[in-house]
């Protein structure tokens, strides 16, 4: 007798109580990326990026990069933050062998939820990773909600002004996707009030005006931080390394810094969009500087 071999599987939505609202973290997708280094560390030795990694056994060759956006239930609005990669791959060929096709759509039945119950979805940031999920086929998949989008990033986008030359697809893109969904936006700066218990939060640096946001309830609080922190040990342990992605690479050093301080002065627990599933945890300081404390239990008691 044999058994066959049945593939990869793993959890792909996670619910939490925060206060008096629930929040969840969803699976959209992810993609193996090679190597570690320059991807991480372009301005410093492979060998220290190679001995950071072999400390931590992770993989030099290749790394884990997942698309985690976070949906909050205020028990009056769903909140989406962050689309995903939706259809990119299957509508634009320059990205078919760049990134995985997104499932949040689809995943978000798992908690319960469709489409159309989406209120508000907010992006923090106009990277193709977080607005592919918004249309499909030239139509909204979010068709019930209004889009918040950081006025200074919508601003950037649409001047073209100052893009580099990686990003070039990308201002095109965010042109032809966000664009025609402005007539439905809210444009907001750091401080604004997304709904009741979520404020924005500077976090510019990784695009010109990528935004993190608090969000507290019944003196829960907790934060959503996008793309400030990219990478569970090379951008915690090491913030001064420059990641590949990063728009403005001294800025985004000198936020993430700012941000690890704030995380591990107040202990808020927080989700990012880039670290192993559910993408939850916590920073703690070292003796050398900060490290990730994946969410185990805790939010389960």
């Amino acid at each position: 007798m044999s058994a066959s071999l049945q593939g990869e599987t793993q959890p792909t939505v996670y619910r939490f109580k925060l206060g008096g609202f629930e929040a969840a973290t969803i699976l959209d997708s992810k993609a193996i990326r090679q190597p570690l280094h320059p991807a991480y560390g372009a301005n410093a030795p492979a060998e220290e990026i190679h001995a950071l990694a072999q400390a931590n056994n992770i993989d030099t060759a290749r790394f884990e990069h997942p698309n985690i956006p976070t949906l909050v239930n205020t028990g009056k609005e769903l909140v989406l933050f962050d689309t995903g990669n939706g259809a990119l791959p299957r509508e634009y060929e320059a990205l078919k062998t760049r990134m995985p096709p997104g499932q949040l759509a689809e995943r978000l039945a798992l908690l319960g939820h469709k489409p159309e119950d989406i209120d508000v979805v907010v992006l923090t940031h106009g990277h193709p990773d977080h607005i592919g999920g918004l249309v499909e086929g030239g139509k909204p998949v979010y068709p019930n909600a209004r889009y918040v989008f950081g006025a200074a990033e919508y601003d950037f986008w649409k001047k073209n002004e100052g893009v580099r030359e990686a990003r070039v697809f990308n201002q095109k893109l965010f042109m032809t996707i966000c664009e025609p969904l402005a007539d439905r936006a809210t444009f907001i700066k750091p401080g604004d009030e997304v709904v009741g218990g979520i404020h924005a939060v500077d976090a510019a640096g990784h695009s010109p005006g990528l935004m993190a946001f608090h969000i507290e309830s019944d003196g829960k609080r907790f934060m959503v931080t996008a793309d400030t922190v990219t990478q569970y040990v090379m951008a915690v342990q090491r913030p001064e390394w420059h990641f590949e992605m990063d728009d403005d690479k001294d800025k985004a050093v000198a936020t993430r810094r700012r941000m690890l301080d704030m995380l591990a002065t107040e202990k808020l627990f927080f989700a990012s969009f880039h670290m192993p599933f559910p993408g939850i945890g916590w920073i703690d300081r070292t003796s050398a500087g900060y490290r990730w404390v994946p969410h185990s239990y805790q939010l389960n008691l």
